[in-house]
């Protein structure tokens, strides 16, 4: 067998890395065949191609739980944007949060259809069920590759409003009310775990929410802090008791999305205690972000950015490793639509960050020890690959996909919106010098991004197959 070995031409071989394999890091070559990784080895094999990786370190290509995009510009154009931007920053698998009006069955299909040309890495995607016709479709999705389920309990009463996805090839925003109640939410608990699939929950009471953001701009308060204060982190303890209740009736696994406050962590340690099955993600500008020191309407998110102890908790909380995934949130917009209003109310929730996310945890995180290379490896990608079936995906091993990012943990350059080429036309961390950079994006042993320039081509990515259990 190794004399075979050694007489077969593979397609491509890093040489010279730190590799982070599933044992730890090791100083050896990945060598890389019909888009799987055959060999990590001292050997060096004849290859068609080399990439010299020496000074660099070789980690899992970054997959991103948590992307918006396809509501601020149609997905055949967002497609392309976005996963433009994100293979620029070392993600190589994106999952899009998909919001729809009205039914899958109808429309799902065109919007798969539309996509599947112009992702320039890869992606799957979790449905949002905002009514009991969507939970009757789960099944359909299930059947279509959609193996996760995600939760608004944000959205309900006063602050049902919410933009859905695009049409396919419109460039026309779909406005929409929408109100999930606690009733809702336990239907589709009870559908999931039936289906055995994890539900992404929002977890923010949106009838709290409402009269206290009443509350706040009848007293003409303004700004990042005015913004908190109407979505305490009490409102988010209260729905993550609320679902985590539904979650053991139901043996349903509970997946929170950008958790960024003490008080929610604390309330999801507890529920773990209580049996819960319970997977946890914060995001970037929790780790970086606070309403103490942020200026203008820019970082405006929900739920919003908090306290700098909030911030330092949220650390501690990855380094005792309670959290489970790194997500961006990442919505693509723009900042006439951002900041169309004349203060924090009228301004638009959410803002862009697939590219920023692995440098701001290299620079925030590595550089400065607050979390180890083990560690980011298991946040970016090794868990989120487990957690929703993503199978192929998530290591550096033999007979996984060839998804590698390699990283320079001394490379410094100051972010820029046009860095990364996306949609979106600003970014929160906008003149941010970040120190530690991916500087080279292979999907399936294809170099797709190198030294911040995009060299793959539009159709490359395709959607993710997925298996639970």
């Amino acid at each position: 067998m190794k004399i075979l070995e050694k007489l077969m031409t593979y397609d491509l071989i890093i040489t010279d890395s730190h590799v982070m394999t599933p044992n730890g890091m090791v100083e050896k070559n990945i060598v890389i065949d019909s888009g799987k990784i055959k060999l990590i080895t001292n050997d060096t094999p004849s290859c068609d191609k080399k990439i010299k990786g020496s000074g660099l370190v070789s980690i899992p290509g970054v997959i991103d739980p948590h992307v918006h995009y396809g509501v601020y510009s149609p997905i055949d154009q967002a497609a392309k944007t976005e996963s433009h931007a994100a293979a620029i920053g070392g993600v190589t698998t994106m999952i899009r949060m998909f919001r729809l009006e009205g039914s899958y069955k109808d429309s799902l299909q065109k919007h798969l259809l539309a996509s599947q040309n112009s992702h320039y890495i890869d992606y799957t995607i979790h449905a949002s069920i905002f009514d009991t016709t969507q939970i009757d479709e789960m099944k359909y999705c299930t059947e279509n590759q959609i193996l996760s389920f995600k939760i608004y309990m944000n959205l309900g009463g006063d602050v049902g409003h919410v933009y859905m996805e695009m049409n396919p090839g419109e460039e026309k925003l779909i406005s929409s009310h929408v109100n999930v109640t606690n009733e809702l939410v336990e239907k589709i608990v009870k559908r999931a775990g039936e289906l055995k699939c994890p539900v992404l929950v929002h977890a923010e009471d949106y009838q709290e929410c409402a009269c206290a953001m009443k509350t706040e701009q009848e007293k003409k308060h303004d700004g990042l802090n005015s913004w908190s204060e109407s979505r305490s982190p009490d409102f988010e303890a209260k729905s993550i008791k609320t679902i985590c209740e539904y979650g053991r009736k139901y043996d349903c696994v509970i997946y929170f999305v950008h958790i960024g406050s003490k008080l929610a962590l604390e309330q999801i340690q507890i529920e773990k205690n209580n049996g819960t099955k319970i997977f946890v993600e914060t995001c970037p500008h929790y780790l970086t972000l606070s309403h103490e020191t942020q200026d203008g309407y820019l970082a405006k998110v929900m739920p919003p950015i908090r306290t700098k102890n909030d911030v330092e908790y949220v650390w501690e909380s990855l380094q005792k490793n309670h959290i489970n995934t790194i997500g961006t949130d990442h919505v693509a917009n723009q900042l006439k639509l951002k900041l169309g209003g004349d203060d924090v109310w009228g301004a638009l929730a959410g803002f862009p960050g697939i590219g920023t996310s692995l440098p701001i945890l290299l620079s925030e995180g590595i550089n400065k020890n607050r979390i180890t290379l083990d560690q980011l490896v298991n946040l970016t990608s090794a868990n989120t690959s487990k957690i929703f079936g993503l199978s192929g995906k998530g290591n550096i091993s033999t007979g996984f996909d060839a998804d590698v990012t390699l990283i320079d943990l001394k490379k410094e350059t100051k972010v820029s919106p046009e860095l990364f080429g996306g949609f979106s036309d600003y970014l929160v961390y906008d003149g941010w010098n970040l120190k530690g950079w991916p500087v080279k994006t292979i999907v399936r042993g294809t170099l797709i991004a190198e030294d911040f320039e995009v060299v793959g081509k539009p159709g490359y990515g395709k959607l993710v197959s997925r298996s639970l259990g």
